[in-house]
């Protein structure tokens, strides 16, 4: 029997049991039953025996049931229905009266969605605290700065984790103003979205069809309700979901390729347990093992948007079922796979090491080079003509690095600054513009403003 990794290996239980079929089914039954309460609340027939007999059976699910009923009707929302109906026969007449199956699918849909962001989110901010604390503790740590992965001017630790820490940011903001204002639940809107069955039952006063949509909505922790649907909601809301989570997966791949080329460099380290095994045939390795998991589960969740464009796109007029079988795999997946990352970047965040003696001993191998302009313009002031120096120190530049690359030598490219008269240069003159913090700018500074600037989220 096939196990799925992502559920067997990856997400959480609670993510899992999020969207179980337990759960799905339980809510639907739920949505039954809160469906009763309102209407008997605005004066249908419906007794406290009735609601009583569906309360008690809520979780009381004859799956093997449902599974024969479901073979015969070949509506997995009917075969649920009669199952529901058998062990509750006083509300038989009256369960799921005026609805339809979009009613309970859709809805309940939304109340998992609205439930795995509520997981997902506090993880998501257990992250950047942990990267807003790790990006405060390095803000001063200078460090090489590297553009198209080639040395560049230096940066520092804590700026570049404030990098990371930003995307992640956004993917919180945007998270966040998704769950707040654009989730909304379904409601009750009839086959076709015009409330036509509710009409019916209410004698045309659309205000208690209002008011029983707006009470169901309540019943469920939904600020609002979808005005317009057809049979279900607008599925270009599964699109804006899935974009959000992709883009968490783009973040999180992002800082996972920085850390593992750090890690080539020796700078920063994922924590290496006492047992663990980097290879089974290289038994000094130290693999990134995490960063690389993290990135192979970030490209699979990046990937996921594309199906649900192409199912909001293709569908037809009121309603098509070819998007069902696609969003019960899409959406759930792509919530395992972004609850799995969350708890992996937090353990990697939290445990990083930072190996600042190698930091310090790459930065002195390139600093000759990143001060070139500095020891340049130094030497115009002592009388130099700065185009001659100019094509003096590119010329040591390229010899001393070609030096570098044939036979790992040290950086000589001061001496020969030293020993050139034209520069005119003592050591004491040339150290003073090799302080590194001289190098870095406002990094530090930056850091403390943006962590101030974010303030607020991170409590």
């Amino acid at each position: 029997m096939y196990n799925d990794p992502l559920v067997n290996r990856y997400a959480t239980k609670e993510i899992v049991n999020n969207f179980s079929d337990e759960k799905r089914y339980v809510t639907w039954r739920k949505i039954w039953l809160e469906l009763a309460k309102a209407q008997k609340q605005l004066g249908l027939t419906i007794t406290d025996a009735q609601i009583q007999q569906m309360e008690a059976n809520l979780e009381n699910i004859d799956f093997q049931e449902v599974a024969k009923l479901e073979k015969e009707l070949h509506h997995d929302l009917m075969a649920h229905l009669h199952a529901f109906s058998k062990q509750a026969p006083l509300a038989k007449p009256i369960i799921h009266l005026g609805a339809t199956s979009e009613t309970v699918k859709d809805n309940a849909d939304l109340i998992l969605i609205k439930d795995a962001l509520e997981i997902i989110k506090p993880k998501l901010l257990q992250l950047l605290q942990a990267l807003a604390k790790f990006a405060n503790e390095y803000k001063n740590t200078a460090t090489i700065g590297f553009t198209h992965l080639q040395v560049a001017q230096p940066t520092t630790v804590g700026k570049r984790a404030c990098g990371w820490l930003q995307s992640f940011v956004n993917d919180f903001e945007d998270l966040t103003y998704f769950l707040e204002n654009n989730l909304k639940f379904r409601g009750l809107k009839g086959a076709t979205g015009t409330q036509a069955s509710f009409k019916g039952l209410f004698n045309g006063n659309y205000e208690k069809v209002k008011e029983l949509n707006n009470l169901l909505t309540e019943a469920f922790g939904f600020q609002d309700s979808f005005i317009i649907t057809g049979q279900t909601y607008d599925r270009k809301l599964d699109v804006t979901l899935l974009n959000i989570l992709a883009n968490i997966g783009v973040s999180a791949h992002k800082i996972t390729n920085d850390i593992r080329i750090l890690q080539h460099l020796k700078e920063i380290e994922e924590d290496f347990v006492k047992k663990q095994v980097g290879s089974s045939a290289m038994p000094y390795k130290r693999n990134p093992i995490r960063s690389e998991r993290v990135s192979s589960l970030a490209k699979y969740v990046m990937a996921l948007p594309a199906s649900s464009y192409m199912v909001a796109a293709t569908q037809w007029l009121e309603r098509t079922l070819d998007d069902s079988a696609n969003r019960r795999i899409t959406i759930p997946n792509a919530f395992f796979a972004v609850d799995a990352i969350l708890q992996l970047l937090l353990n990697i965040v939290t445990n990083l090491n930072v190996n600042t003696k190698v930091i310090a001993k790459n930065i002195e191998k390139e600093l000759p080079f990143l001060a070139t302009e500095n020891i340049m313009m130094l030497a115009v002031t002592t009388g130099g003509d700065r185009q001659q120096l100019h094509e003096k120190i590119r010329k040591m530049a390229m010899e001393t690095k070609q030096e570098m690359i044939e036979s790992d030598a040290a950086n000589t490219l001061l001496e020969k600054i030293l020993k050139d008269k034209e520069f005119n240069l003592t050591k004491e003159k040339l150290q003073t513009v090799l302080h590194i913090e001289d190098f870095i700018g406002f990094a530090k500074e930056q850091v403390e403003d943006y962590l101030q600037s974010i303030a607020s989220i991170l409590k």
